[in-house]
């Protein structure tokens, strides 16, 4: 920032440089508060003989911190241009994104701060926490930046009418498969490249199930669980959640596992049951019986023998199942408790390597159909969409609802267009509850979710004493017929959020002399 004005280059050179830094400081900026509060704003070298004091400089508020980000976003987009539309380098729109992204989360922060008020030397300071009052500040930056992208930005969702399901389903796995494709959606994109010099990633090689995992020896590390698959709609019932049934009873709360006295839902094939969800959960996730790179995967945690003993990881009344057979014999043919007799031809609950997912659910979203994992590391070269269309849609439907001002026919539209993408036909409301759940399905593993329980100050409600569940696959040797058992994840323990973990603790402050965050 001192450098620049002194190169001996063009004016509008010396802007371009001058925006693109300014949004890579706001960008870092932007992550230092999410996870400190206030933080020490530099803004000038220090000189090689600065003293002590001079160079430990002292965190500025949390509002403060919040007001230079966005001040800094507002410097980048005034100085940089729509960019050659490669989406891979700070433009214009970029720092509108940001800007959209930083206003909302702190809007949420300061709204919110009530839900899980801390106290001590940095509250009283103001170095964490805001009041409830500026949130109304926060949330028309975010509408004013969302406003900009909408109604000037040059993007567009991909693919937004699909024909069918299957068409949708595919469109979206597209879309994150390589985001190349969807230049009109994708605003930034930060790419992995080279492989196996630590410069790409290994979502291929923890991702894949244990039958497409190639040489690579521990696949399936990535285990969604059945709370987010709860959570996508059903077709035939929109408008709402639609936690998947498994009993005739349509109890979703029993996660007790496997009780021969209630009556289950029987399905021909392990994918039947989810053949009226919203078309992203069988692109985010594996479902038992779903086809990858094509083949069948098999998911079965249990099997129930013709005598009515269950055998596999379903407990019996909360109680666990343990015993034999891993095969059975019934009319000549020969079943297997994982539905496959080797561990390259089943791809759940069992206890191989750690190589099998423990909730029923595999991971798709963000995989190579094409790439085969070998046995090395950093082999992924995925690029990740950083923002795309689809989030500010998202960010400035909830800024609307949030705080009653904005374009409520235009945040209406926008989550619907989102829903019409996943072949939703009707339109539903704009409110808190319908915009909430779109963004956690339409963002899933996009690393928002996490940050929407912080800023939201969900956390500490969301996960206490709270168990993790699977969706058990069970092959029912009498009908042979599939059923489903909704229970805890096997080996878990249940989480809580302390609510201190709101903000990270600040390092080093023995020697920096920075005030230290709640409750550290």
């Amino acid at each position: 920032f001192q450098v620049i004005p002194e190169l001996d280059v063009e004016q509008e050179a010396k802007d371009a440089l001058y925006g693109e830094a300014s949004f890579m400081r706001a960008y870092v900026y932007f992550e230092l508060a999410k996870l400190y509060g206030g933080v020490p704003i530099i803004t000038t070298i220090a000189p090689v003989d600065a003293t002590e004091e001079e160079l430990n400089v002292p965190r500025s508020t949390e509002k403060e911190t919040w007001d230079f980000v966005l001040a800094t976003c507002d410097t980048a987009a005034m100085l940089l241009d729509a960019g050659d539309g490669s989406r891979r380098r700070g433009t214009k729109y970029v720092s509108l994104a940001l800007k959209s992204r930083a206003a909302l989360h702190a809007a949420s922060v300061a709204k919110y701060w009530d839900q899980s008020p801390l106290s001590g030397d940095a509250v009283n300071a103001g170095l964490v926490g805001m009041d409830p009052s500026v949130a109304a500040g926060y949330y028309a930056q975010c509408i004013s930046a969302s406003e900009e992208i909408i109604n000037d930005g040059p993007f567009s969702l991909f693919h937004p009418s699909p024909a069918s399901v299957e068409e949708a389903t595919e469109n979206y796995r597209q879309m994150f498969e390589n985001p190349n494709r969807a230049m009109g959606e994708a605003i930034f994109i930060r790419g992995y490249t080279l492989q196996g010099v630590d410069l790409g990633s290994n979502q291929d090689n923890w991702g894949n199930p244990a039958q497409t995992a190639g040489a690579w020896p521990h696949p399936g590390r990535f285990c969604p669980t059945l709370d987010l698959a709860d959570i996508y709609e059903n077709y035939s019932d929109p408008g709402q959640s639609a936690p998947i049934i498994t009993t005739v009873d349509g109890d979703v709360e029993n996660y007790d596992g496997y009780d021969p006295s209630r009556t289950y839902l029987e399905f021909d094939h392990p994918s039947d049951i989810f053949a009226d969800k919203d078309a992203r959960l069988g692109a985010t996730v594996l479902l038992p019986g779903s086809i990858w790179k094509d083949v069948e995967i098999v998911i079965q945690g249990a099997y129930i023998l013709p005598d009515g003993s269950p055998i596999g990881h379903i407990e019996l009344n909360n109680a666990p199942v343990v015993g034999n057979p891993a095969s059975y014999e019934v009319d000549g043919s020969t079943y297997y408790l994982y539905g496959g007799s080797t561990p390259k031809l089943y791809s759940g609950f069992s206890s191989v390597g750690g190589n099998m997912t423990r909730t029923g659910f595999g991971f798709r979203k963000f995989l190579d159909s094409e790439y085969v994992p070998i046995l090395g590391w950093n082999y992924s070269t995925t690029d990740w969409i950083d923002f795309r269309y689809a989030e500010i849609l998202l960010n400035y439907a909830e800024a609307v609802v949030e705080s009653g001002t904005g374009d409520a026919t235009l945040a209406a539209e926008g989550i619907n267009a989102l829903r019409h993408r996943a072949a939703h036909q009707g339109d539903v409301p704009l409110t808190l509850e319908n915009v909430l759940r779109e963004r956690r399905v339409e963002m899933a593993f996009e690393n928002k979710r996490y940050w929407d329980l912080i800023r939201r100050r969900e956390y500490h409600t969301a996960f206490f004493d709270t168990y993790r569940h699977a969706l058990v696959p069970v092959h029912d040797l009498r009908s042979m017929k599939y059923i489903f058992v909704r229970r805890d994840c096997h080996n878990t323990q249940p989480m809580t959020f302390d609510d201190a973990w709101y903000y990270k603790t600040i390092p080093g402050t023995g020697a920096n002399g920075l005030t230290q965050n709640p409750q550290y």
